[in-house]
């Protein structure tokens, strides 16, 4: 006999998954022309990775939040924490776009410091939400905030640079 919270669903797992990939799609195309413009000719500290090293990363980091958003819609029914997580989870990903949109698209280095602060908070409080809910999709959660901590400390050194 399989429950709803053991039972594997492909349907749901793929849309989980193609959230935030879209998501990132979406970024991907606001940061486009400004990478191969804008981006080289501001300074950038010298801890800044290869361009081709964010697409990999992003991609990685979109996956592992897909799959624990599954995890925990897994659990909606029997969790009275889903509606808080889901709200977190469903904010952090606009914020996660909105860095995108000013860091690249509207080049406002200071208004994008501000915005992946507070992303950071959001990705910080949704996996915890997560972990109250299900052990394992707080973990996966893990990896995304080293790298927006990174990536927090790298628009900052951005900032001071220009």
């Amino acid at each position: 006999m399989t429950t709803e919270k053991s039972r594997f669903q492909f349907l749901p797992f793929v849309i989980c998954i193609a959230i935030p990939i879209c998501v990132g799609f979406v970024g991907s195309l606001l940061t486009m022309e400004s990478v191969k413009t804008w981006y080289t000719t501001i300074n950038k500290p010298s801890f800044n990775p290869p361009n081709g090293i964010f697409g990999p990363v992003w991609t990685s980091l979109f996956i592992l939040m897909g799959i624990a958003s599954y995890l925990v819609w897994k659990q909606r029914k029997t969790s009275s924490r889903y509606y808080t997580a889901a709200m977190l989870y469903l904010i952090q990903l606009v914020f996660n776009l909105g860095w995108s949109f000013l860091f690249f698209y509207q080049q406002q280095i200071g208004l994008a410091l501000v915005e992946i602060i507070i992303l950071l908070a959001l990705i910080i409080a949704t996996a915890v939400n997560f972990y109250k809910i299900n052990k394992v999709a707080g973990w996966l959660f893990v990896p995304y905030i080293l790298w927006v901590s990174f990536a927090s400390y790298l628009t900052y050194s951005i900032y001071i640079l220009n």
